[in-house]
């Protein structure tokens, strides 16, 4: 319950606002307490307060109350609260924690508190924290009260700045000189972020690789068992089909036979019934002649003589007539032969079943195919029982089914096979057909599927980079051309580390131009795609971005000329004549002893460095493709170039364009040259690097890209430094 909430909420003083309720006047507004205001004398903060805490029952702990707020209440003019440090939570926001606060009531305040029915308590807020101090004081805290407000000042100055690996828990960094952290790997707190979400990255790509592996996996036991429910189901149903039929065959033959047998026993029941009959007849006549003779005998002579002269007469009659004592139909039941035949071949027609239809081929599912397999998928007809399956597939090539090439085959039970030890970027052709107990179905049509490319190969030694970009290039690494290529990237200072960072989809051709942040190390990887799927990865290429990499291009170097193995060195010998000519090339220079390096493909700013011998003749520049080689550097309009000669005592400096060079002298004579490529400003600087002197721009109109170039008018050397951050003052231009 808020004593203090609005005036929707329970009223402070029920009895005032009733007051107010009923249509009396408001209480005039005075800096006064309400007391005064009646005429009566000034009340006693403190007797207030226990007026509501006897009020609102709050008086739970009299002692804890006398004494803890006993002495911090003061009547001045206007109430006054001063509360202890034991309850900073408190004081406003920007004030120590230890620090009193006091709340006045003014004429305006106290005005508005009369209004909403607090009386000389001053204002809503201001009663509210008087009552959460008065909460606090009297041991009715809860979680919030035991809090204290930590100043934000506090808090920077104790933020965590530092990690220990060893314990793995952030520091402070006066923490970890404690003898607790003394010996243990501490890393900036920035860096073991860094290194926190690259570990998520590689195990959120091995938990995406492993989810997909179970959903392929998920999906192939769903194809068996759907391919088992299917076989089952309709062998249950030729099952059901043909019991009904014997079923219906038996009770069609017990219905005859039952018929048969009462026909039987009616016309035998008959005949012998008449036989009875017959039989009780003549019974009849042999007792009517016996009493009829012993009458006879019991007369007299006379009479006896002729009247048994009539009787034998008529007994010779009697006894002369043929009497059918044998009986007409025997008891015994004849052998009733049942014929089962028909039931017999009913039952032996349930293996019997048909020859399946011809199957069905799917087209290929995308994704289905890696470089040496494919997953062949069909279906069959509902009604069809089918005991196995004979896929058969051979090349094919240009898309159109191959003439004498290589077949295969191979039987399986499912509805599905992967087929395996296949070519790379390969269509091949497919078809199956069905077998069981009644024979083989028609073979389906046929249908082509794709394996998989290869993996690309990465051109590492072409493989240009600068601070924010790098320029891909990568053979395919396939005989037949594919649909497109990936590049993935992985930030990572091991090459062979796995996480995906970022991938580039789509590009139709074999080189890429990657988007990557200043000074970082990646592993870049490359797959091919066809309609069969993804390849492999390829292997990787590391790829820093500290600076533009280039190397010299030995087929441009003078005859006089010598690049290093690491193609950084460039040297001229004190023999004028080659110990081997070189054989003659439109890219080799014939008359300026120079040299060019790799392409530098890349848009942005690139910066390399170039050390040299002060007292030798050197020139350093950049020209197009096409620059004459019959020509010096700088004397035509497609190169630019900064040119030494070195005349005892001085030292000649030219910055040459089209034959032409601005007036300039150079003081200070540079041992290491750094050069400044900006497509995007279209500028060629040069700097002092020991002195970290700018010594001259060129503005160029570079409508495509360029090639580092160098020459050496005398014996002598120069090394080149690629690959390097670009200065802080060099940014500047």
């Amino acid at each position: 319950m808020d004593l203090y909430d609005s005036g929707d909420g329970l009223q402070a003083f029920p009895a005032e606002s009733g007051r107010m309720r009923r249509g009396a006047a408001p209480a005039e507004v005075t800096s006064e307490p309400r007391g005064a205001a009646r005429g009566q004398p000034p009340r006693d903060l403190e007797e207030e307060v226990d007026e509501l805490v006897h009020l609102y029952g709050l008086e739970d702990d009299d002692e804890l109350a006398d004494d803890e707020l006993g002495d911090e209440f003061v009547t001045e003019n206007a109430p006054r609260i001063e509360v202890s440090e034991y309850a900073p939570h408190v004081g406003t926001r920007g004030e120590p924690a230890t620090r009193q606060r006091d709340w006045r009531l003014g004429a305006e305040a106290a005005g508005e508190a009369d209004g909403l029915g607090f009386g000389g308590w001053g204002s809503e807020g201001q009663c509210r924290d008087l009552r959460e101090a008065y909460r606090f004081a009297r041991g009715r805290s809860s979680e919030e009260y035991e809090c204290y407000v930590i100043p934000e000042e506090e808090d920077e100055e104790e933020a965590p700045d530092v990690f220990c690996a060893t314990c793995k828990t952030p520091l402070r960094a006066a923490e970890k000189e404690l003898d607790e952290h003394r010996g243990h790997e501490v890393t900036p707190l920035s860096k073991a972020l860094e290194s926190a979400k690259d570990e998520i990255h590689r195990n959120m790509y091995r938990l995406e690789k492993q989810i997909i592996e179970m959903e392929n996996f998920a999906s192939h036991l769903e194809e068996v068992f759907i391919t088992v429910e299917e076989n089952f189901g309709r062998q249950e149903q030729n099952f059901e089909s043909h019991y009904n039929e014997i079923l219906e065959t038996l009770a069609q033959k017990y219905e005859d036979k039952v018929q048969a047998l009462g026909e039987r026993k009616k016309e035998k029941l008959e005949t012998l019934y008449a036989q009875l009959v017959s039989c009780g007849e003549n019974l009849d006549a042999c007792r009517e002649l016996m009493e009829t003779v012993e009458d006879i005998c019991h007369e007299e002579k006379a009479d006896f003589i002729k009247d048994a002269m009539a009787m034998a007469d008529r007994l010779r009659e009697f006894l002369e007539t043929d009497t059918d004592v044998d009986v007409s139909a025997q008891p015994a039941l004849e052998d009733q032969t049942l014929d089962f035949s028909d039931v017999e071949q009913l039952l032996g027609s349930i293996n019997a079943v048909p020859a399946p239809s011809a199957p069905v081929i799917n087209p290929q599912a995308p994704n289905s195919a890696s470089g040496s397999s494919v997953r062949v998928c069909w279906s069959l007809c509902s009604d069809d029982t089918v005991e196995s399956y004979q896929l058969s597939g051979r090349p094919a090539r240009d898309g159109a089914p191959g003439k004498g090439q290589a077949e295969f085959t191979m039987t399986v039970k499912e509805t599905y096979c992967s087929v395996r030890n296949l070519v790379p970027n390969t269509q091949y052709e497919f078809w199956v057909t069905a077998r069981n107990g009644a024979g083989v179905s028609p073979a389906s049509e046929r249908v082509v599927y794709m394996t998989a490319p290869a993996p690309p190969v990465i051109k590492s030694s072409e493989v240009r980079s600068c601070e924010e970009a790098a320029l891909i290039r990568w053979e395919s690494g396939n005989l037949g051309p594919v649909d497109s290529y990936t590049v993935e990237l992985t930030q990572t200072e091991t090459p062979g580390a796995s996480g995906v960072t970022e991938s580039v989809v789509g590009i139709p051709t074999c080189e890429s131009l990657v988007q990557l942040q200043p000074r970082r190390s990646y592993a870049i990887y490359v797959r091919a795609l066809n309609v069969g799927g993804p390849s492999a990865r390829s292997e990787p290429a590391a790829v820093h971005t500290t600076g533009s990499c280039f190397r010299l291009d030995a087929h441009t170097c003078h005859p006089w000329l010598t690049v290093s193995e690491d193609g950084l060195t460039l040297v001229r010998g004190d023999g004028r004549a080659p110990a081997r000519e070189p054989p003659p090339s439109d890219a080799r220079f014939t008359r300026c002893v120079a040299a060019m390096g790799n392409l530098v493909p890349v848009r942005g700013r690139h910066y390399w460095e170039v050390e040299v011998d002060e007292r030798s003749d050197y020139t350093v520049g950049v020209a197009f493709d096409d620059v004459p080689k019959q020509e010096d550097l700088g004397a035509n309009c497609r190169s630019w170039c900064m040119r030494h000669a070195w005349a005892p005592p001085r030292h000649k400096y030219e910055f040459l364009h089209n034959k032409m060079t601005p007036d300039i002298r150079i003081t200070v004579s540079p041992r290491k040259i750094g050069v400044l490529l900006d497509y995007e400003n279209s500028t060629l600087s040069f700097f002092n690097a020991d002195t970290s002197q700018h010594l001259y721009t060129f503005s160029c109109q570079l409508q495509q890209f360029v090639h580092p170039c160098f020459s050496l008018e005398k014996p002598g050397r120069l090394k080149i430094h690629n690959g390097i951050a670009m200065p802080k003052y060099v940014s500047l231009y």
